[in-house]
């Protein structure tokens, strides 16, 4: 097959436009489109934007290689399709199904039109499929880029909420600390504490890592990181939370936090930051 359109695609593409339309809207609707998602006249506002495009990049002469830059516009448009899909909750092939809809009104239209040639229907008929193959396996793949990125910002967003910096006092943070403590989330830890010392002016922070299930050498030396980052910008740390268990490993690991405040629980840890701080809070017996 040729790499070259020969101008048949273009020509139907051009002259058949409300056929097409109204066949391709019609498949669309009557597969696995919801219509509770996206309305009808999104559809075909979709659709009425991409024939001229597929129009001009199957001219004759063009190449029928969706990579090249004849195509740019219609890998914009699918692209923007797909993360809009995205948003809308479709399915990958759902979402495809947008492009492999136009498939069955060209066919019909291009046996109809070249049915005295049978070498030249069977070469276009195999080239059309081909090129919308191509377009529809395009479309899936920006889907899953566009969800991709879509997880990886609620990623972040998760990490953001699950690491909330509290003002407990005059000049005391606390930092509940709850589930897996990795790389990526200790920089966000970290980040959130040194904003609020920084807003707050604090001198003393609690790290509470009570939620934390398990402590091994990793998450112990972010739990360092994150205290040796408070202490340049002018705060120190108290760990709070540390079970009998995660004392024995801390141990086992070799860990050293000698320099490192560390107490049982956020109360203990609150009581020695109000120490420290030469306040106390005075229980007022009623009358």
């Amino acid at each position: 097959m040729s790499n070259q359109s020969t101008g048949h695609l273009a020509h139907i593409l051009n002259n058949n436009n409300d056929a097409l339309l109204e066949g391709w809207i019609s498949g669309m609707l009557s597969r696995t489109v919801r219509r509770d998602k996206t309305s009808e006249s999104e559809i075909r506002n979709h659709a009425e934007r991409l024939l001229p495009l597929l129009a001009q990049a199957t001219a004759k002469g063009q190449s029928l290689d969706t990579d090249t830059p004849g195509w740019a516009d219609v890998r914009q448009l699918l692209t923007d399709l797909s993360a809009s899909r995205v948003r809308q909750g479709y399915t990958p092939t759902e979402t495809a199904i947008f492009v492999f809809a136009l498939k069955e009104p060209l066919f019909a239209l291009l046996r109809r039109e070249l049915e005295g040639d049978t070498h030249a229907l069977t070469t276009e008929l195999l080239e059309t499929g081909a090129l919308f193959d191509r377009l529809g396996l395009f479309t899936i793949e920006q889907y899953q880029k566009s969800r991709e990125g879509v997880i990886l910002r609620q990623q972040q967003e998760l990490m953001e909420l699950s690491t909330p910096v509290v003002q407990l006092w005059r000049d005391i943070l606390a930092l509940p600390l709850i589930g897996t403590l990795d790389s990526a989330r200790t920089q966000v830890v970290m980040e959130s504490l040194l904003q609020k010392i920084i807003d707050t002016g604090a001198s003393i922070a609690i790290i509470d890592i009570t939620g934390v299930p398990t402590v091994d050498t990793l998450v112990a030396q972010h739990l360092l990181k994150t205290v040796a980052a408070a202490r340049l910008m002018g705060a120190d740390c108290i760990i709070s939370g540390i079970r009998p268990q995660i004392a024995q490993t801390i141990v086992h690991l070799g860990v050293n936090l000698e320099d490192v405040v560390t107490k049982a629980s956020l109360a203990d840890a609150f009581q020695t930051a109000m120490k420290r701080l030469g306040a106390s809070v005075v229980y007022q017996q009623a009358a």
